[in-house]
């Protein structure tokens, strides 16, 4: 057993100040000890999906990150493991509880993701090794861990037993309070007829200067038909993991506080995670702003319906603790959402649009390790 002091304070002096994730029994005193300390940044998810994702934005600006699960919520991370930290080759360091494991009595349901915790990370390609449980061990796994974030630029993960890190006590806050306390609601009037994703992009980009800002793109044709119309360099195309550009980008604002990021994501995107909302509200600042185009199908896999005609997005964000949250149908959501630059927290907009692609729509030409590597440098310039 060792202090979780021990491990936090080594892991900080190689750069990760920043945990994510979902907790279990055996993180307790981790996720304690982190909330307790003012110097580092605790951020409760939703999933542990989306903690993936958190987790790999905020390394953007050249930090480490850690998300923090129990192994039970490790299925709920494999796609964004496997088609974002992975496939864009970022270094994100998971400690995954180990509940369940051969030996040991537990809950029945941890019973067969206890025997495939460890074959499921080979599956995937991600190194692991048990969570350091004598003091005298903590200094060399670290450096093994920073060492190979470095050299390979992928995840690396630690498995942790029942009892590894002593009790320590909650002494602090553990949730921002007050964040978005006062939403701005507002629909915005437009006429009958809706413009094009096309049309939306471009009053988007318009708004989002390459210097001074960032642009994700949700997965599918929204990525490539930002593509199509100007690939710049703040531009990212998150080509993966459906439902996770938002979890992305709230990572990279909060790396980023200096940088204004704006996500544009898709109505089957935003139902898929929607749990994601809350934590944005909860700790994103004035600097992200989520743009949620609705054409009311999954457009890429055969205009299938999704069932966004019967949700209210913007009521949800405004119910989440978003500053600011508009809708409507027309092209003057988007000049409104940019426009109010006075509010605390989030900004929020859902326009509905008419489905349709332009013919001929290119993918990316380059990598989804390229284009990560063109934003950090173009974000990074001196480094």
């Amino acid at each position: 057993m060792i202090n979780a002091e021990t491990f936090i304070e080594t892991a900080r002096a190689h750069g990760f100040s920043r945990y994510i994730g979902v907790p279990c029994s055996y993180l307790t005193p981790f996720i304690n000890y982190v909330i307790n300390d003012k110097r580092l940044a605790y951020i409760s998810s939703a999933n542990e999906g989306d903690a993936v994702a958190t987790a790999a934005g905020l390394t953007l600006d050249g930090g480490r990150a850690v998300a923090m699960m129990q192994n039970s919520g490790l299925g709920n991370a494999v796609n964004p493991l496997t088609s974002l930290a992975l496939m864009f080759a970022i270094p994100v360091l998971l400690i995954v509880t180990h509940r369940g494991r051969l030996g040991q009595e537990d809950e029945p349901q941890h019973a067969l993701m206890g025997r495939i915790t460890g074959g499921l990370l080979d599956l995937m390609g991600i190194p692991w090794e048990p969570f350091p449980t004598h003091e005298r061990h903590v200094k060399p796994v670290l450096q093994r861990i920073d060492r190979y974030c470095t050299e390979q630029q992928r995840p690396y993960a630690l498995l942790m037993e029942r009892g590894a890190v002593a009790t320590h006590a909650l002494q602090a806050e553990t949730i921002p309070s007050g964040v978005g306390a006062r939403c701005l609601r507002n629909s915005v009037a437009g006429n009958s007829i809706q413009p094009s994703r096309n049309d939306a992009l471009r009053e988007i980009i318009r708004h989002t200067p390459a210097d001074g800002s960032i642009l994700i793109g949700t997965t599918g044709y929204t990525s490539r038909e930002l593509y199509a119309i100007d690939d710049r360099s703040n531009q990212l195309y998150v080509v993966g993991s459906m439902g996770c550009a938002s979890a992305f980008a709230l990572g990279v604002s909060l790396a980023r506080p200096d940088l204004q990021v704006t996500v544009i994501d898709g109505d089957g995107a935003a139902l898929m995670r929607l749990g994601n909302f809350t934590t944005i509200g909860s700790y994103a600042h004035n600097n992200l702003t989520h743009v949620l185009l609705d054409n009311g199908v999954h457009e890429s896999t055969g205009a299938q319906a999704t069932v966004s005609a019967n949700v209210n997005f913007a009521d949800i964000a405004a119910a989440c603790g978003y500053a600011l949250a508009l809708d409507g149908s027309s092209l003057d959501v988007i000049r409104q959402l940019y426009a109010r630059q006075d509010v605390t927290g989030a900004r929020f907009a859902h326009l509905r649009i008419k489905p349709g692609i332009p013919g001929k729509l290119p993918r990316p030409q380059a990598s989804p390790q390229e284009v990560l590597r063109r934003l950090v440098k173009h974000i990074n310039p001196g480094e």
